[in-house]
């Protein structure tokens, strides 16, 4: 799905763009560098979000599970530039569970593309309630966005919060709340 070959021609007319020279020393391997950075950035579009989740567990007895504190680094799609910070994702198994780390891989395919914030995190809970087909999920995701904290507005350190609940998250504040209080406290 990555066209390296395009990459490489776009990265070359942009540092012409930007008044370099793309054949001067430093610069001259930056377009395939960047190409290759590509796959690792953007593989998200090409992961098996599926197979992520579909390895499950029977399971009894579980009032919720959370994940938290899950890293994650992305591209905001309206300028190219990383947000990034952590994901936290609850759910209430059905009668199976999936394996923690399939988590971590789950936000981890949606964060590896160019999008936005509120995006990503809908897509993860999505993802989990289809293929988990637990009572409900809910996704919080609190990042640091570089398009502004290094250019416009200009504020380092201000973070966005999304989150998004679905089944029973989407009618319990009890249920959320105790998501929240388990992110900041426990």
């Amino acid at each position: 799905m990555i066209d390296e070959k395009k990459i490489e021609a776009a990265v070359r007319l942009f540092l012409e763009g930007i008044g370099e020279d793309p054949e001067r020393e430093g610069l001259k391997e930056t377009p395939v560098r960047i190409a290759h950075m590509c796959h690792e950035i953007y593989g998200g579009m090409e992961a098996d979000v599926e197979g992520c989740l579909k390895k499950t567990f029977a399971a009894s007895g579980n009032e919720m599970v959370l994940e938290k504190d899950i890293t994650f680094y992305s591209t905001c799609e309206h300028h190219l530039l990383p947000f990034y910070g952590k994901a936290h994702v609850a759910y209430l198994p059905g009668e199976r569970v999936v394996g923690l780390s399939k988590l971590a891989r789950t936000v981890d395919a949606f964060a590896r593309r160019a999008q936005i914030q509120e995006q990503m995190t809908a897509q993860i809970a999505g993802a989990v309630m289809d293929y988990l087909q637990p009572k409900g999920v809910m996704v919080v995701v609190e990042a640091e966005h570089m398009c502004m904290t290094m250019r416009g507005i200009k504020k380092p350190g201000s973070r966005t919060m999304t989150y998004k609940c679905l089944g029973e998250f989407e009618h319990s504040e009890e249920l959320r709340r105790t998501v929240f209080e388990n992110i900041r406290y426990a």
